[in-house]
């Protein structure tokens, strides 16, 4: 019995390795308890580190498909017969499909542009006072401003003093404003010139008046405006005109966005005359080509959950929120997508080819896409549409709905995650108890296993004495 081996060692006397024994006996009764714990924690950290990486994936694939679907890639795309009038491009958010109009460019929107006589150095001061910016329409003959009509908006005043009334100064005073008008200086052997700019459209006219300082003249060289000789007008303000099937409508900037919904149009020349056709064109390789890049990309994160599930070793397995999440994805190709007023037209993935294979992948079958692509090319593109909710809005808000419950703090793999995480707690508790109480029992144990070696000492000590004196006594007797 153990209680006897203790005994018969302590009897050796005072050599026993009293440290050695209570460290055999203190792991003898806390390690299993510290291994379990320990392997329980490991377990933990390994179950940790899979949500983890599942809940990135998942977020990921759902915002790389979110991307995909608002870039505009996999929507009915404007086109133009002649893009060297007329650019057409779609409009995130809004569908070409169908569209059809004709657009004649008359008038291009243009800025206008004033410019000083040149001056020999642009560092010496001009003058000092105040600049007044006014915007407004005005007429324009020959190079001068013949009549102006300040519009509603308040003037703005530049002031320019003496330490920053050189043509460098008054040009970065001007761009500081950030009125609207934009200052530059251009250079030659003549000397330098101030060039002002205003934005496109009629509108966007302006003047410049200068009101200078008593004893500092010189602004006024710089006058823009009805009378002004300083300056000259090289680029009238005025509005684009273009011809919508027939219909003139202006607008004061060359990119238009109102006038073809679904489609936005940049002018790049004025061709009064000539008549451009708009269209459209479906996205039939994109979407080909963004499909099979979805059931790759699945087919990846499944087998990445599956392994996680797997009843051998998987890291997962028994974890609720991971079973849900494998659930939700084998039902994604029978989730409705879209609605759709034509008969037989697809709403599902499941409808145009995508099929969940036995072990959970998806695969394509490639003449059913292409027989829906060539039969209901919106109803397919309706699939990709970005919308809100599971339920008729489209692939990434099917799976962004999915990945949200998946993800969830409450019931998904967030919650799994601050369940492990709790537990890891528990055991670090358990954990430093055990380590008290281990170096509790050795201390206990080193004290009594102490005492009695001591008395044992002293027992052996009394032992040799009366040897010594029988001895003596057995001696004078013989």
């Amino acid at each position: 019995m153990p209680g006897s081996s203790i005994v018969s060692t302590l009897g050796a006397g005072s050599g026993i390795d009293i440290a050695a024994l209570v460290s055999d006996l203190v792991s003898a009764q806390y390690t299993p308890k510290t291994q379990q714990l320990n392997q329980q924690n490991s377990k933990l950290n390994v179950q940790i580190s899979a949500i983890s990486n599942l809940k990135s994936n998942i977020t990921s694939f759902a915002t790389g498909l979110s991307q995909l679907v608002t870039d505009g890639s996999l929507s009915t795309a404007p086109t133009s017969s002649n893009a060297g009038i007329v650019k057409a491009s779609a409009i995130p958010g809004q569908s070409a499909q169908g569209l059809s109009a004709s657009v004649e460019v008359r008038q291009l929107a243009t800025t206008q542009v004033a410019a000083t006589g040149p001056i020999a150095d642009a560092t010496a001061s001009v003058g000092t006072g105040t600049l007044t910016l006014q915007f407004g329409t005005a007429t324009v003959a020959s190079g001068a401003i013949t009549a102006f009509t300040a519009g509603s908006a308040a003037p703005i005043d530049i002031a320019i003093d003496a330490a920053h009334s050189s043509l460098q100064d008054i040009a970065k005073a001007i761009n500081a404003a950030n009125a609207g008008v934009t200052a530059t200086l251009l250079t030659d052997s003549a000397g330098t010139r101030l060039s002002l700019k205003s934005k496109t459209g009629a509108e966007q006219a302006f003047t410049l008046t200068a009101t200078e300082d008593v004893g500092a003249p010189g602004l006024s060289a710089l006058n823009v405006g009805v009378g002004a000789t300083g300056t000259t007008i090289g680029s009238v303000a005025q509005d684009a005109i273009v011809a919508v099937d027939g219909v003139a409508l202006q607008r004061s900037t060359n990119s238009i966005s109102d006038l073809i919904p679904g489609a936005k149009l940049d002018l790049v020349s004025a061709a009064p005359g000539t008549v451009v056709t708009l269209g459209s064109s479906a996205p039939t390789e994109a979407l080909t080509l963004a499909l099979n890049n979805f059931v790759s990309a699945y087919n990846d994160l499944h087998n990445g959950l599956k392994a996680d599930l797997d009843a051998k070793g998987g890291a997962l397995f028994g974890d609720p929120a991971a079973a849900s999440l494998n659930r939700s994805l084998r039902g994604l190709t029978l989730t409705k997508l879209a609605t759709s007023s034509i008969a037989g037209a697809p709403t599902t993935l499941a409808e145009i080819g995508v099929a969940t294979n036995r072990d959970g992948t998806l695969s394509i079958n490639s003449t059913q896409l292409n027989a829906a692509l060539a039969a209901y090319p919106d109803a397919v593109e309706a699939l990709f549409a970005n919308g809100s909710g599971a339920s008729g809005g489209g692939l990434a808000a099917a799976f962004k709905s999915i990945a949200d419950a998946a993800t969830s703090t409450s019931a998904g793999l967030g919650a799994s995650e601050s369940r492990y995480t709790k537990a890891q707690t528990t055991i670090a508790d358990a954990l430093e108890k055990i380590s008290t109480q281990q170096e509790q029992t050795r201390t206990r144990l080193t004290r009594q296993f102490s005492t009695a070696d001591a008395r044992i000492s002293a027992y052996k000590a009394i032992q040799a004495q009366l040897t010594q004196q029988i001895a003596a006594f057995n001696a004078q007797k013989n």
